[in-house]
């Protein structure tokens, strides 16, 4: 546990130092001048707005580069939720640049601000590029919000994403060759171009490098697909020497599979039977998306990966307690299976199974085989949510002991949120709560 939290802190050390670096270099090339009148106090906060949000836009892709140590440390859920939050922020900080940069130049200019703004598309050293990387950026940012983004399919959202790579890219040369914080300090260019290219081969190197060579390494492929009912069907992979990436149930994956409309999309899907030294097991709902053609891929497809990822695994449970209660809802029971076998044999396992209808179970031969192994209790909780509220109280009639326990959740945001007030309730600490929300994951 140590190594993962003194990876956190090295990592939090790093970005504060780079945003002290970042703060430092406009501080010190500002004058007196530039603060004593409106209009160049009015320039000034925009460049600062522009050196911070540039910064925060560079860390955020740097928080889903698939780093492991990282990702180890942090947890992808905790790092995707990071890179939502910062978003945002630095939207709203290069877009008060563009907006305060215009409105102080056309004041000192005695201009209209859209004519100041068109001069300086036009007339500026790569402005013109810049301005289409901010475009960029607001459609990225637009694709974001929740109530666009749940009318999004998965892989429209995840193509707009890939703009921000372009948006970050084309903004660079502009602040090269006019910010007035470069153009006569080489030590400040060369500490921000040093950011791009770090940032830069991070990710090449993780989204990239390390995943071709697992490619070529691992060979893996799909064995066969196995339809599970519900509109799910399992994809069963065999490659070689898979344990060297040293994959734990509850873990995931991003996914390509090599075939037509499933090459360029990489889709996140959770491991759902215990990795093993050739083969890897992943179970698929149909969402409409290309997530319902996958039962057409055929045997001997190659897979292009990345992973694993997650912190939502057997490791994490408290020492000494004993006794772990698995909650899944629907297809979500399918990392919890590949989970539940890792825990050692002296811990009790209670699976609570939530689905609103009958035939929505899924993987239940799986799960009952496994329940007798394991000498571990299933309660298969079907109906609506006014039946099964996941209350502490409805949560307690089949696990009277469930405040003692740790507590693994893995299904809709609305089942996760409700097992977590239950566990609130009765008093659960947050290091024994451990959850996998199925939403999209970053790029």
């Amino acid at each position: 546990m140590r190594r993962p939290q003194a990876a956190a802190k090295s990592a939090s050390l790093v970005l504060g130092i780079g945003l002290g670096l970042t703060l430092g270099i406009f501080f010190k090339t500002t004058t007196r001048h530039d603060w004593l009148w409106p209009y160049p106090i009015i320039i000034s906060v925009s460049r600062l707005c522009a050196l911070v949000g540039t910064y925060l836009a560079l860390v955020g892709l740097v928080m889903v580069s698939r780093i492991s140590w990282i990702e180890k440390a942090v947890g992808h859920d905790r790092l995707v939720l990071w890179h939502r939050k910062l978003g945002p922020y630095s939207l709203l900080l290069i877009g008060f640049h563009v907006l305060l940069v215009s409105l102080g130049y056309a004041g000192n200019d005695g201009s209209r601000v859209g004519g100041e703004l068109w001069k300086f598309t036009w007339t500026y050293d790569w402005m013109l590029a810049a301005t289409v990387g901010f475009i960029f950026f607001v459609m990225v940012g637009i694709s974001s919000y929740k109530k666009v983004r749940k009318k999004m399919s998965y892989e429209t959202w995840w193509t707009v994403h890939l703009y921000t790579y372009l948006a970050i890219a084309l903004s660079f040369m502009h602040q090269i060759r006019t910010g007035p914080m470069f153009l006569t300090h080489p030590l400040n260019k060369l500490y921000w171009e040093g950011l791009y290219i770090l940032t830069a081969a991070i990710i090449l190197y993780w989204r990239f490098v390390l995943p071709t060579v697992r490619f070529f390494m691992h060979e893996l492929r799909i064995h066969r697909i196995v339809d599970e009912g519900a509109g799910m069907v399992s994809i069963v992979m065999k490659g070689r020497n898979l344990d060297r990436m040293r994959a734990q149930g509850g873990q995931f994956f991003s996914w390509r599979f090599f075939s037509p409309g499933h090459m360029w999309v990489a889709h996140p899907y959770s491991l759902s039977a215990t990795p093993t030294d050739s083969e890897f097991k992943v179970t698929v709902k149909n969402l409409g998306d290309c997530s319902g053609s996958v039962r057409d891929l055929r045997p001997g497809t190659r897979v292009f990966f990345e992973g694993p990822f997650g912190i939502f695994t057997a490791k994490k449970v408290t020492r000494g307690l004993g006794h772990v209660v698995l909650v899944g809802g629907g297809v979500g029971i399918a990392p919890l299976l590949a989970l539940m076998d890792e825990f050692d044999d002296s811990v009790e396992i209670d699976v609570l199974f939530r689905v609103s209808h009958e035939d929505e179970i899924v993987l239940n031969r799986e799960l009952d085989a496994l329940a007798k192994k394991r000498s571990a209790q299933v309660h298969y909780l079907v109906g609506s949510r006014k039946k099964h509220p996941m209350t502490a109280k409805d949560i307690m009639q089949y696990v009277p002991g469930f405040r003692y326990c740790d507590v693994y959740v893995c299904g809709p945001t609305p089942l996760v949120e409700a097992v977590r007030e239950a566990a609130d309730a009765c008093g659960i600490p947050k290091n024994r709560f451990h959850a996998e929300i199925f939403e999209f994951h970053a790029i």
